[in-house]
This record gives C-alpha cells, sequence and structure tokens, in this order.
C-alpha cells in the first residue's frame, strides 16, 4: 500500500511540474521518497495508503500546509512560499516543511479529510465559450445551475473579462481578466448573456464573504502561481457584488429538482467535479439529465455544458474536454480541449 501511495505522489509530482508548479512538482516528489520511513511525513500520510487517485492525496496534503502559511501560522516556511512574498527553495524549506508536520499534525490531519476545493476561476473561459455559442443557437434568457459549485465564483462567470481568438468579452473593468482565454475556432464574442438565474449545489458550500472561505480556496491554489491567485482574489471581489446562492446539497439532489421554464434557457454547468461522484450519483444525474431533456422544446430548450477529463472514445486517452449537449435533439459535442486549471481554451467549434 505504501509503494502505491509513494507512486500516486509522484504521478500528482509530474502533473504539477507539467502544468506549471516546478515548486509543487519537486516538494511532492521529496514527499513520495519520504513514504514508509519514520517521521512526521509518514506520519501523516500512512492512513491515507489506500487512497486512489482522484483522492488527491498529494494536493490535500500540500493544501492543508499552504493554509497554515497563508494565515501565519507557518512563519519559518513562509519565508519560501511565492504566495507569501517568500522565495522558494526545496533544500532550504525541507527541514521548515517536516518541522511543520511535526508540530502542527494534528491540524494537517485534519484538514487533509477535506478534498480540495479551488473553485478554479480559470475554467470559467470554457464554461463562457460554451454558453456564448449555445445563445447564438439559443437566444433566451438563460437559467444557470452548477454542480459542485464550491463557492460559486463561476455563477458569476458573466463579470469576468475573457481576451482571446475573435476578439475580447465581459466588463473590460472586470477585476478577474483571462488572458489569452481563448485560442483556435473564433468565439461569438458579439453574443449578450443575459443571466436571469444563478444557482449552485455543493455538500461542502465555501462563503467567500468570510476569511476562512477565502482561506480555504487559496491554500488550494499552487503558491508559485500568482496569476491564479491574482484571478481567485478578484473573483472574490465580482462575488461580493453578484448574488450566486449556493445550496449545501447533492449534485443528484439539485439536478432531481429542475424543471424548465417557456421562454428561458435552462443550463445546467460543472467543471472537474464528475471524478468526485460516486457511481449511484453519477447515474441519478444522468437519469435526469435525460429526463429534461426529454421534456425540451423550442420554447424551453435544455443543456448540459461540461469541462471534465474526458474521453473522445472508450479507447480514447482522457483530456480534459469542453463538451455541449442540448435539446430538443440531444446532440453532444466536443467542443475544444484545455488545460486542467481551464485556460487557455482550444476551440474546434
Amino acid at each position: 500500500m505504501l509503494d502505491r501511495l509513494s507512486g500516486l505522489l509522484r504521478h500528482q509530482a509530474d502533473a504539477a511540474e507539467r502544468h506549471g508548479s516546478p515548486m509543487y512538482g519537486a516538494l511532492l516528489q521529496r514527499n513520495a521518497a519520504e513514504v514508509g520511513r519514520a517521521g512526521p511525513v509518514s506520519r501523516v500520510l500512512e492512513p491515507h495508503a489506500d487512497a486512489t487517485g482522484p483522492a488527491a492525496t498529494g494536493l490535500r496534503l500540500l493544501g492543508a500546509v499552504h493554509r497554515l502559511v497563508l494565515d501565519g501560522s507557518a512563519r519559518d516556511l513562509a519565508r519560501y512560499y511565492p504566495s507569501v512574498g517568500g522565495t522558494w527553495d526545496l533544500d532550504a524549506a525541507w527541514p521548515a516543511f517536516v518541522a511543520l508536520l511535526d508540530e502542527r499534525h494534528d491540524d494537517v490531519a485534519r484538514w487533509m479529510r477535506r478534498p480540495p476545493q479551488t473553485n478554479e476561476v480559470g475554467r470559467a473561459a470554457a464554461l463562457v465559450g460554451g454558453l456564448l455559442r449555445l445563445v447564438d443557437h439559443h437566444p433566451l434568457p438563460v437559467r444557470l445551475y452548477e454542480l459542485g459549485a464550491s463557492a460559486g465564483l463561476n455563477l458569476r462567470a458573466d463579470r469576468f473579462r475573457y481576451e482571446g481568438a475573435g476578439g475580447g468579452w465581459g466588463p473590460v473593468d472586470s477585476p478577474v481578466r483571462l488572458d489569452p482565454a481563448w485560442a483556435g475556432v473564433t468565439t461569438p464574442v458579439d453574443g449578450r448573456l443575459d443571466l436571469v438565474e444563478r444557482v449552485g449545489c455543493d455538500p461542502d458550500p465555501v462563503d467567500t464573504g468570510t476569511a476562512e472561505g477565502r482561506l480555504v480556496l487559496m491554500s488550494y491554489v499552487w503558491p508559485d502561481q500568482a496569476v491564479r491567485l491574482d484571478r481567485l482574489r478578484g473573483a472574490f471581489r465580482v462575488a461580493a457584488e453578484v448574488p450566486a446562492p449556493v445550496r449545501q446539497q447533492s449534485a443528484a439532489e439539485l439536478v432531481a429538482g429542475l424543471d424548465l421554464v417557456d421562454e428561458t434557457l435552462t443550463l445546467l454547468w460543472h467543471s472537474v467535479i464528475w471524478q468526485y461522484l460516486g457511481r449511484t450519483e453519477k447515474d441519478a444525474v444522468d437519469h435526469d439529465v435525460h429526463r429534461l431533456g426529454a421534456s425540451a422544446t423550442d420554447r424551453a430548450p435544455f443543456a448540459h455544458l461540461f469541462l471534465e477529463p474526458w474521453r473522445r472514445t472508450p479507447e480514447a486517452e482522457h483530456e480534459f474536454l469542453v463538451v455541449l449537449e442540448h435539446w430538443p435533439g440531444g446532440e453532444r459535442t466536443v467542443l475544444g480541449q484545455t488545460h486542467p486549471h481551464g485556460v487557455p481554451v482550444r476551440w474546434e467549434r
């Protein structure tokens, strides 16, 4: 089991390196090497020896530590964390990292029990780009519902600014700027979005109106990725101005309660949450998506838009794909593919 856990950490390290965090790549590799050796690292990680890849054990660990850095509880380690003005140096930081795991073991262990919640704002580029294509076909007011919405930041995605192929879209003075957001096939940026309802659900919603809520989300952003942190802080400002309730309920419960309304487009969207749902809940969501699709009409269309690690065919590798299904008709289309953090999206349609 411990060899498997070490392998999962190394796999996550490789992913972090590929996706622009040499800091987390190196730190996860060092933690992987410590698994099974007596000491604070193994003491924290061994209770997770039977975890699966989607549990993101490495990111849970590093998120718990980053939280202590951000709240000022880890001053010795903070000098190496760029998110609080430090300069990263693995060899210099490692003794402070291990000492923190030893001194704050109970806090780290407790925070590791929750799944990472980044509410990644960059993924709004995929969601809004897909929605602009959709309203080009169904020019109606939109009722927007989001599964696994976390703090609901992307329910305010129409208040962000996007730059890319075809030009820009969104308020030019938005504190959230995604540039480049889009490449490939031109996005229809002349479209107007009229969001008349925006509601999310999450088993554990985060309230960014509180310091604790903001700390939770910031802790899971990789400390050497300043642009992502800036986007998140900008999204906090937007959230303070635009109401978007996030209900404490499961994905299946939200979709089961949906109905269609004449003269509006009902849209269900989500991004990188599908892996966290159990098989029973996935089946329940799929059932109600098709129930809604079967009742859709030209006066009351329904759409399902998502960015998830998906396969184009059963034999294909996973990619982070933007996929749209809409009814009446039930057509499913891969619109494009993107980075796990959402930008830029390379549109294919």
